[in-house]
């Protein structure tokens, strides 16, 4: 039977289930990340990403395409992790500009807006590679194109796509050896193909793994959730600074709009100055907004230049919190003191796992260490909202991790705030940036100095194998010690110590200086003391620090400068 179009319910259900066929196949994906370490997360990231699209695709009330495909996106960026959450944001995000303002699509639509979304996910790309994601979005997104100048039947196009994604996931390692030595295709392209097998199966009628209706009453997930912690608040009733939680529904009107033409983030600028918690959303028809605010009138009053109310509710905040505090029997806790509104010049946010670590970026002046890193991700919504609660003039985000630079980015493009990114892809980088940051030099002049200091750093990685592999000629065996040095492994063994020793012996050279040290949470200090003799044994002239860093999976990180 041959099907021209795709409804609005149809295209919702196809990205439940390649969500859900993603979720079930992470860890497959996860196994075929190149190097053997325990943080290999490609499924993982790519599966926490595609959950925070889905949500929004729930929440969506609207049979149209178009507006599906938008809330999509907008779940994908805000919850996008890593570099390939980042990438896979950007497909569909190209993918919802294509298809904007369609109530259903066509194959012809549906292979035009493949390929934006390809070209959109290049652009993101500073120096795409092929062989991966790319690739396999790439191929795929031709096939279906010049398959649908002579096929309208959007099966077959889906078809046809999945087809090729698969083939060019195959050809993935002749054009990335790295992928050919060790045996496997890659995991990005993979997470893609698990996605359009969804797709297809829906199309299909095969499987309906999930329904996008919902039993509750549609809701924004970050509304329910700021009241939920509203709720829970430990704080005393007299310390809620904005007492009403205030949301307004508005239709939008052509004669007012004609009048006041409305942009989100200026609307969401101006509202911002009323209160705090709050979520301006809007497609083509209605504005949402939720605020907590003192005087909800003023947002009333604000939302209606653009159209007429739908809906508005006022919840007063105090006497929710003194009934539930009465219903519990409790009594509120001591009055916090009040935080200053007085804005800090800087603020530096960096990622780090391990409180030690946390200590130490702390003690150079971070003012906030997102909890992440070799095991967890950061999503951009993690930074956007580190980067609202710095309440500074300039931020700089110091990812510490090549996997997390793309979603600092993209932060750093959504915030309407000053935000630089200093692209530390380590931990010891990103502890010599914050010894060259200055706050009494601008953003640039620090970026540059931050920089610059880290092209003096080497970085060393002592963690285990998870699997059998070969990588660069070097035999490795699951449960064996690895020594990375900056992308290679240089050292392999039983021994955690004779790993590290021979780890060390190739970043230390007749210029090293200072050698640091920063012990995991599986190692003693009797063992550090053990590699700090070594050292001192045979580089004499080489300063040694080390500092417990509690960090999980990383006996050891090493910075030589």
């Amino acid at each position: 039977m041959t099907v021209n179009i795709i409804e609005g319910e149809k295209f919702a259900q196809m990205l439940v289930e390649g969500a859900n066929n993603l979720s079930s196949n992470s860890k497959k994906i996860d196994a075929l990340n190149v190097f053997p370490v325990p943080d290999g997360d490609t499924g993982t990231n790519m599966n926490l990403t595609i959950t925070s699209g889905v949500k929004e695709v729930r929440a969506q009330t609207k049979n149209h395409v178009g507006a599906i495909s938008s809330s999509f996106a907008k779940g994908l960026l805000m919850g996008a992790r890593g570099n390939s959450g980042v990438i896979l944001s950007q497909l569909f995000r190209g993918f919802s500009k294509s298809v904007e303002g369609k109530e259903t699509i066509t194959a012809k639509d549906l292979s035009k807006a493949l390929d934006y979304g390809v070209e959109m996910a290049y652009k993101a790309v500073m120096k795409p590679v092929e062989g991966t994601i790319l690739t396999v979005a790439k191929d795929a997104a031709k096939k279906g194109n010049d398959f649908s100048k002579h096929n309208e039947d959007v099966n077959e196009l889906m078809a046809v796509v999945l087809e090729e994604a698969k083939a060019s996931l195959e050809r993935t390692p002749d054009l990335l050896p790295v992928l050919k030595e060790v045996g496997v295709v890659d995991s990005g392209g993979q997470g893609l193909v698990t996605i359009y097998e969804g797709f297809l199966a829906i199309l299909r009628g095969e499987k309906v793994a999930d329904s996008v209706q919902q039993d509750e009453p549609h809701m924004d997930e970050l509304v329910k959730l700021e009241h939920h912690q509203s709720a829970q608040s430990h704080l005393a009733t007299e310390d809620i600074e904005f007492g009403y939680c205030t949301e307004v529904m508005v239709k939008f009107e052509e004669e007012k709009m004609a009048e006041n033409p409305f942009s989100e983030d200026g609307f969401r600028q101006q509202l911002d100055q009323y209160g705090d918690s709050l979520l301006v959303v809007a497609d083509e028809e209605l504005l949402k907004i939720h605020i907590h605010v003192e005087y909800p009138g003023n947002v009333i009053s604000e939302a209606q230049k653009f159209g007429s109310l739908v809906n508005v509710k006022i919840e007063n905040m105090r006497e929710q919190h003194t009934t539930i505090l009465n219903e519990k029997g409790s009594e509120p806790t001591a009055p916090k003191p009040s935080k200053s509104n007085k804005k800090t010049e800087y603020a530096v946010i960096t990622v780090g796992l391990g409180t030690g670590i946390a200590d130490l970026f702390k003690g150079l002046g971070v003012k906030t260490v997102i909890e992440g890193g070799q095991t967890m991700n950061p999503s951009t919504e993690d930074f956007v909202k580190a980067i609202d609660e710095s309440n500074a003039n300039k931020i700089i985000l110091l990812p510490n991790n090549s996997n997390i630079v793309m979603a600092a980015n993209q932060a750093a493009d959504v915030s309407d705030l000053d935000v630089i990114v200093v692209p530390s892809k380590t931990v010891p980088q990103g502890l010599a940036a914050m010894l060259a940051f200055n706050p009494e030099q601008s953003l640039d002049e620090n970026a540059d100095g931050m920089n610059e200091i880290m092209k003096e750093v080497k970085t060393g990685e002592v963690t285990y194998a998870v699997r059998d592999t070969s990588l660069n000629g070097v035999a490795i065996k699951k449960g064996d010690f690895m020594g990375i040095y900056e992308k290679n492994i240089v050292s392999t063994g039983s021994s955690v110590q004779e790993v590290a020793k021979e780890l060390i012996a190739e970043m230390v050279d007749d210029e090293s200086e200072i050698l640091t040290i920063i012990r995991g949470e599986d190692r003693t200090e009797s063992e550090s003391d053990e590699i700090v003799q070594y050292i001192e044994e045979q580089h004499d002239d080489v300063e040694v620090e080390v500092h417990l860093g509690n960090q999980p999976l990383y006996s050891y990180i090493l910075s030589v400068e």
